[in-house]
Parts: C-alpha cells; structure tokens; sequence
C-alpha cells in the first residue's frame, strides 16, 4: 500500500526533499494512512515499527513521485 508523507507538516515536492529531512532527523517526517482499512501506520518515522514503507509524493491524489522506506532499528535507509 502507498501512503502519504509529510515533511515540517507540508506535503514534500520530491523524494529527494524527504531524504534530505530524513538525515537532518527522522521526526520531521510524517507518514499519512491512507488505507481505508486501518492497517497502515500513521505518524512520525522516529516512532514507527520495524518495516518497509511506501509513499508518494506530492500527496496520495498527486503520484509524481514515489519512494520505499525501510526501517530496522535505528536505521532508516529511503530508496
């Protein structure tokens, strides 16, 4: 499933912007569910669970661009 992302609470341009926050620190970013069954997880990367996680940019309505996060730990890798 896609999601939705935010970064400083507005809609990021680029994948590249949400990098860019990613390294600055991961509580600028926000993802948004987008699931109209509730299985998606909703808010800032540094409190989300271990997994991958699919956004796109400028918002769900708007699909220019599209990214995959993956979290393990400490670790968050964006590709």
């Amino acid at each position: 499933m896609t999601q939705g992302i935010f970064v400083d609470f507005k809609r990021p341009r680029s994948k590249k912007e949400v990098k860019e926050a990613i390294k600055d620190d991961a509580g600028r970013v926000r993802l948004e569910a987008t699931s109209i069954f509730g299985n998606e997880y909703d808010g800032s990367l540094d409190g989300a669970p271990d997994g991958d996680y699919y956004f796109v940019c400028p918002s769900p309505q708007d699909r220019r661009s599209f990214g995959h996060i993956t979290i393990k730990g400490d670790n968050i890798k964006i590709e």
